[in-house]
């Protein structure tokens, strides 16, 4: 897994089949092997993503504090539905299981970093500052 990661980070954010390949020769796996385990984790891209990676934590505590508002608000802000990139390539946006935050849902990791008490009315906020090449972090985290 962490030369998966390792590969991910050289391949600008995904794991083409070279990068599955070169993983694999250097484990000695087989590139199907490490095919299996990058497609069943979320972490690990299949397809090129975009520069700013938005994931919203859906799991329980966050949908019973507004995590589909939230979703829906990022969906609107940036015209492209869950699993998607938007055209210019700025930014895949993604639904997760679970960003293990329950004590403080809604939880949304903005290029890996965690945003606490997130609402849908935070949403264009986080947008606007990435657009104008801020790091859309919340204070202390």
């Amino acid at each position: 897994m962490p030369a998966l990661h390792l590969a991910q980070e050289r391949y600008d954010g995904w794991l083409p089949p070279e990068a599955l390949r070169e993983v694999a020769e250097a484990l000695d796996l087989t590139p199907a092997y490490c095919y299996g385990v990058a497609s069943f984790y979320d972490m690990y891209h299949l397809e090129p993503i975009g520069r700013h990676e938005i994931a919203v934590c859906t799991n329980v505590s966050c949908a019973l504090a507004g995590a589909q508002d939230v979703l829906a608000a990022f969906e609107r802000e940036l015209g492209v539905e869950a699993g998607g990139t938007t055209e210019d390539g700025e930014f895949s946006l993604s639904s997760f299981e679970c960003l293990g935050g329950c004590g403080w849902a809604t939880v949304v990791a903005v290029n890996w970093r965690y945003r606490e008490h997130v609402s849908a009315e935070d949403v264009p906020g986080i947008v606007a500052e990435l657009r104008s090449g801020g790091e859309a972090v919340a204070d202390g985290a």
